[in-house]
Formats: C-alpha cells, structure tokens, sequence
C-alpha cells in the first residue's frame, strides 16, 4: 500500500566539466578495443557543484528483486564477473545483430559505478540498454558500439534500439536509422554516427553530451536536441539542431548548408528512465517540464521525481488486456518488460499522470482490429519506450491521445510520448492493416521520437497488402513534435488539423510501390499524388522547421505536385524545406504548394528557405 507523503532527497557531488575539441578516425574493427583514435585536446578542467533534487515516492514496499523484471531483462552490477557480462552481452547481441523482423526483446540494465575496461556493449536489435544511477555519470562503460557489418556497412535498416543515461569512455560508433535513440548520454571522446561509407537514415540524440566530435558521416539527416559537443561534422540533406550548443557547430546554413539551427527548446519533458539504488529500490525517474531550455538537462543536477516500482503492474508477455485494464482502474501504472504482447481489447489509460513504460520495445500488437491503447482527455500521461503494431484486421488506429478533440487545455501538465514506434507490415507474424497510426485529439501533447513506418520491405508488403492510409492526425492544439518520422503510407502521411502546433524535424518517404499515378490522385482526383506533409486548409497558426521529404516511385511513374501542402494564410510558416528524388522515376513537381523547383532525376534536391502565405524565400 503506497503511502501519501513524499521525502525530498538532495544529493551533491563534484563534477568535472570538460570543454573539448576532438578529430577522430572512423573505426571498421570488430575489436572495437584496437580502434585508431586521434588525440583529444582538452582545456583546462572547472569543477562545477552538481546538485541533484529528486522527490521520491515514500511507499510500504521497496522493490529491490531484479527478478521482476522476467527473463528478458539483465541487470549488471560493478562486482559481477567482468568474464560473465561480456559473455551474456555478446551473446545478447549475436542473436540480435541481424534479428530484424525476430520476436526477442531485450533490455540490459547496469547499476552505478565503474565496469571493467574490457566490457564493450554492442546493440542489436529489439535492445536497450541503460544505467539505473541519477545521473549519466554514475555509471560508467569503456565502450558502446553499433556497426553495420550484417549489411555491408549499409546501416539504412538499423532500426530499433536505444541507450541511454549513462557514461562511455571510448569513441563510439553508433551507424543507425529510425527507431532509435540516444538520450541522457555522457560521452568521454566522440562519435560517428554511419559505418564507413555505407549508406545511413538515422537519427534522434537528446539531453547528451560529447568532449569529441560528433561525425554525421553519411547520415541522409539527423535531429539532435539539448546536446554540447566539442565539435559537430557533416551532414548530406537535413541535419536539425535544438536547444544544441550552436556556437560548435558549422557556420552558415539553408539553403547552401543542410544545418537548421533553432537556439532554443521550447517545451519539453525529458524521456523517464529506470533508476535504482540501495535506499530506495527500483523507481523511475520523470525528469522536470522545462521552457526555453539549451543544453543537456543535467550537467548541473537532475530535477525530478521518482515513482517507486511498487506503484507499477509490471506486465510480461502472455498478459492480457483485461489484467492491465484492472490495474489502470486501480491507479497503477504499466511497466511493459520486453517482449510481444497480443491484445484484443483496448488498453484504457483513463488516470491522469498515469506512466506507461516500455522496456526492450516491447510490442504491442492489435490483434483484431481494435485500437491497441487509448488514454482519456487527462493531463500528465506519459508513454514511452513502445513498438505499436497493426494485425490482420484493419484497426481505426493504433493509439489515440484523446477520444475526441475538446477545449482542455494541458499546458501546465502535458501529455509526453517518447520513443514510441509504429509498424504496419513487414514482420512476416501479421499482414498489417491500419487506417491511421496514430490520432492525437488532446491539446498541448508533446511528441519526442516517433517513427511511424508502413514497411517497404520484409513480409507482407505490398500495395493491396499491407494497407493504410495516413502515418499521423494531430487534431489537438499546440501539439509540439521533436523528430517525425513518417514513410509509405498510401496518402498523406501526416495531417495536422490542430492550431498552435509546432514541429522541429521531419523526415518522410512517399510510398515506393504505387502502382500507377489513377491509384495517387488526390482533392477528389483533381491533383496528382499526395503531399506528405498535409497542414489543413482551416489551420491559422502552425510552423514548422527542418523538412525532408523524398521520393523514390519505384513501381510506376507518378507525379507528386508538392512535397509538403499548407494554407496560405500568415501564420503558417514552413521554415527550411527539401524536396529529393533518391531512385525511380520522376517526380515531385513543387516543394510547398505550387512552389519550388521540381526534382525529377535520382538525386535532385530542392530547397525552400522559408514560405508563408503563398511567399518563398
């Protein structure tokens, strides 16, 4: 039984802030130990007080049993046999390295402290890994590493990952795609974020920071948001950059350099994450609601709150939706441990400040057609850490934010998603159909890392198989998007219908496998094809800042008239836009509207600085 009254807890420790330039060499060695690096050169070193506020839930039971967790979970401590980490890591990640479409999840757990220098983590699929101390720098790990040997050095399909809240000694490689993430990072030297010259689709980084070189390599776009580096390098298409350290990162910008540079965060809540220790058990942290923010959230301290996992269900696959249903009615919040879960019935999140968790991306999959996960209009929901999935029978959608769309307003407690995935197809265990991934009806959301993906490859696929229609609908006002991901599906792949909303960073792909322009018309067959990015005609104040929409008509040749379509009204404001044909055959005719050069040959990019009411720059 939970007890009311909380205890505030203040930590200060000393903390060494390391102001950094560094110049690396890309590494391509499955011994990540004999990796080449170049020198770092660091300034003189300012110890800083860290402060650390955290309020903890006071309860009757601490949870301190790993087991809790299942079978696919493995928390490691600083005393555990250095041999036996390896051995279960590697083991971890051979199974997982090529595993894309497989039903294994896992998450790895280490606690605070300092592990030996012979322990390099590896990533695969379905995997997350995370240190359970306050702080990043609590817990410490020589090496952190994802190639893309499996594929040729191509990491363009390295999805599904995740690390976060900890610290990494040595020059990372970190070759990823969508569905992935870093947060809450500390990193001792730099990173590369492609392997070699293979081809890359990534990314999302929040809340880290780096005393190296942040190397893009041949990453096609990236949103990096409240991070500091010694230096950031490169970028190819759409590189978005906010609340970052902005004075260490190339001069100029749109049109001539990829690089959209946005001084300030202006709402956000941190991702939560798992912490543990002796005191207080296993809990997870919510970090604090922060406004006009640059720069990662706790190099001077955390700020937050912890839920003790005794007010969790802690969910394992086999669970059904009745069980967590109950729980939610009985003011617990869900904790989904890794693995698939199958449900039948709507998961009703009704509470409000109820935390939805998932561990190891877990799956959620509608089994018969039903919306997978539906939260009422209440404030402080937060879900994060999930992998929705369409079955075989068309759901309306698989999580609704709201039921309808009201005059609530959320602002001083919003709804917070994080990391939350979407698949129709692709898996080869369900067909996948959806006739929207995603509705947001509340006011004042915050989305944070969404990938929104009809597949274009693996089983089931194809234009009368795997079926939907739209990625995304934000219905809701002043909806805040850090990082869109949405490609394929087979009409607009977002709508904003929503006033006041926001977007920082999108990256979308047209469907490859139209297969004939009568089959992609759209305003009642009057126009050809359908834009991406869809604001609606009724919409007086959105803006929107780093867009990246390309096409690739691999089936068929099919005009699109406009990468992106918004009212011509002002106050709707579409700031650096890039249109791109990257294979097939042609095109896209305008990049906003009726504006914008066309694209219409493999490669061809085009670029709209800034555009509003009918206006380009």
């Amino acid at each position: 039984m939970r007890i009311r009254e909380r205890v505030i807890f203040i930590g200060t420790i000393a903390a060494i802030t390391v102001a950094a330039t560094a110049g690396c060499e890309k590494k391509n060695n499955n011994d990540n130990s004999n990796a080449k690096q170049d020198s770092v050169q660091k300034n003189e070193t300012v110890e800083e007080p860290v402060t650390n506020n955290i309020e903890y839930d006071t309860v009757s039971e601490i949870v301190k049993d790993d087991s809790i967790f299942g079978e696919n979970v493995f928390v490691f401590s600083p005393e555990d046999d250095s041999k036996e980490v390896k051995e279960k890591v590697n083991e971890i990640y051979k199974e997982q390295e090529r595993n894309q479409f497989g039903t294994e999840r896992y998450a790895i757990l280490f606690k605070p402290g300092d592990y030996d220098k012979s322990i390099a983590v590896n990533v695969g699929y379905y995997t997350t890994v995370a240190g359970v101390g306050i702080q990043p720098t609590d817990t410490n790990i020589e090496t952190l590493w994802v190639n893309a040997d499996w594929m040729y050095h191509n990491a363009t399909c390295n999805f599904w990952r995740g690390a976060e809240n900890f610290s990494v000694n040595k020059y990372t490689m970190w070759a990823n795609s969508q569905a992935v993430s870093l947060r809450r990072m500390n990193f001792n030297d730099g990173i590369v974020l492609s392997d070699g010259e293979g081809w890359s689709s990534g990314g999302f980084i929040s809340d880290s920071q780096f005393a190296g070189t942040v190397s893009s390599g041949s990453q096609q776009q990236y949103l990096t948001r409240n991070c500091d580096w010694g230096y950031w390098d490169g970028g190819v298409w759409n590189m978005v950059f906010v609340g970052d350290n902005l004075n260490k990162i190339p001069m100029g910008g749109w049109p001539y350099n990829p690089l959209t540079k946005v001084e300030k965060t202006s709402y956000i809540e941190e991702k939560p994450f798992i912490v543990y220790d002796d005191e207080h058990g296993y809990g997870l942290y919510i970090p604090e609601l922060r406004n006009e923010t640059s720069g990662p959230s706790w190099t001077k301290g955390s700020t937050g709150a912890v839920k003790s996992l005794a007010g969790f269900y802690v969910a394992k696959p086999g669970d059904d939706a009745k069980a967590i249903n109950e729980a939610l009615e009985s003011g617990k919040n869900i904790l989904f441990t890794p693995g698939i879960y199958e449900f039948s019935e709507t998961i009703k999140v009704n509470n409000p400040d109820t935390v939805i968790y998932g561990m190891g991306l877990a799956t959620l999959v509608a089994k018969e057609g039903n919306v997978v996960m539906e939260t009422a209009d209440v404030e402080g929901i937060r879900i994060s850490g999930l992998i929705f999935e369409a079955g075989d029978s068309e759901s309306e959608s698989l999580l609704k934010i709201g039921s309808e769309k009201t005059d609530v307003n959320h602002e001083t407690n919003p709804i917070c998603l994080n990391d939350v995935y979407f698949r129709v197809g692709g898996s080869g265990r369900y067909i996948g159909k959806v006739s929207n991934c995603v509705t947001i009806n509340s006011n004042n959301v915050i989305g944070d890392n969404f990938w929104v993906w009809r597949a274009d490859h693996g089983a089931n696929v194809g234009w009368t198989k795997n079926t939907a229609k739209n990625g995304i609908i934000v219905n809701g006002d002043n909806v805040i998007m850090y990082g869109l991901f949405v490609e394929h599906f087979q009409e607009y792949q977002t709508i904003w219908n929503g006033n006041g909303g926001k977007l920082y960073f999108y990256q979308s792909e047209i469907p490859y496998d139209v297969p004939s322009q009568e089959e992609f018309m759209s305003h009642n067959n009057t126009v050809n094809g359908y834009s991406s990015y869809k604001v609606a005609d009724e919409v007086t104040d959105h803006e929107a800042w780093g867009l990246g929409i390309y096409a690739y008509n691999r089936d068929a040749e099919v005009d699109i008239n406009s990468a992106a379509e918004v009212p011509d009204v002002e106050g709707v404001k579409i700031h650096n836009i890039v249109s791109v044909v990257l294979n097939g055959k042609p095109g896209i005719s305008h990049v906003v509207n009726n504006s914008g050069n066309p694209v219409k040959r493999a490669g061809n990019t085009s670029k709209i600085m800034e555009y509003e009411n009918g206006v380009q720059k």
